[in-house]
């Protein structure tokens, strides 16, 4: 379950977002991570792990890549 689970409202108000890749997933092939990237941040409800970091200007939408997400995105 997401860290912080998708809300609209912070949804509407983000400014930023931000991708963090785990030691554990240095194999996926860097070519493939920005379309990962892509993909989790034009759904972010889908996201395992997902976090609203509170900005001045509203929020910073910050997607932690698992496992599970690399497997849902690539298929396998």
């Amino acid at each position: 379950m997401a860290a912080n689970p998708w809300n609209p409202y912070r949804e509407s108000l983000v400014q930023e977002s931000e991708t963090i890749w785990p030691e554990e997933l240095k194999l996926v092939n860097p070519i493939d991570r920005p379309r990962m990237e892509t993909q989790l941040h034009a759904d972010p409800a889908k996201a395992e792990k997902l976090e609203y970091i509170r900005l001045y200007t509203g929020f910073c939408r910050r997607i932690t890549v698992t496992a599970t997400d690399v497997a849902r995105l690539t298929g396998t």
